[in-house]
């Protein structure tokens, strides 16, 4: 096992997965570059708790696995940056997928926790029901926090993407404390309309379609 870390010894998929990226952080680390590439420092801030070394030793058994890899920052020649691989990108739908069965053990002494606005871009792809994609082309805008992001709708297929759009035929605007509730179910996004946490501009239509297609019907 690179690095010498431990290994479950098991022929099997999911025990060599798991030699990889079981170990506590690993996945969290993942999460952060799922959204972008960030620098070191942005990780630890980004992580409270990690501790330095701790991080420093994750990214190192990420980057002998092939799963990470350390680029230059445009502009800057002696600044370095991670961001996953091929291999990486591979996680992105185990990860949501996770990230959504987890959403229900949310309670109400976890909003004590940290939290980010850049993580409902994640929580919102896991939040998707294929089976409820609109058959009409439309670009949903999430304002959460200081973060926007969007998801598109062009011919049953998906676009996620960070920052503003011209046009948006629904526009969606809460604090991060607000986004996660409802997508834990701890609060339905019609009571949050109705007590102002939420607000929304664009067609009822819209609105409708936008909430089938995230399972909060």
């Amino acid at each position: 096992m690179a690095g010498g870390k431990r290994d479950y010894g098991q022929f099997c998929g999911l025990a060599a997965g798991l030699n990889v990226i079981g170990e506590r952080w690993t996945l969290l680390i993942v999460r952060e570059l799922l959204i972008r590439p960030a620098r070191f420092n942005e990780l630890s801030e980004n992580l409270p708790g990690i501790g330095p070394n701790l991080l420093s030793e994750r990214l190192r058994m990420l980057l002998e696995c092939g799963v990470v890899e350390q680029t230059s920052v445009e502009g800057d020649g002696r600044a370095r940056q991670y961001h996953l691989t091929e291999v990486g990108e591979q996680l992105r739908g185990a990860v949501l997928a996770l990230a959504h069965w987890g959403l229900g053990f949310l309670s109400e002494d976890d909003r004590k926790g940290a939290i980010r606005a850049e993580w409902g871009f994640l929580a919102v792809q896991s939040m998707i029901v294929e089976d409820a994609i609109p058959d009409v082309d439309e670009v949903y805008e999430f304002q959460v926090g200081d973060q926007t992001f969007t998801i598109e709708v062009s011919d049953g297929a998906i676009t996620f993407g960070l920052g503003h759009v011209k046009e948006a035929d629904l526009t969606i605007e809460c604090d991060a404390d607000t986004f996660i509730r409802i997508g834990a179910h701890m609060l339905s996004p019609f009571e949050a309309i109705a007590t102002g946490d939420v607000r929304i501009k664009g067609k009822p239509d819209a609105v409708r379609r936008c909430t089938l297609m995230l399972g909060l019907s």
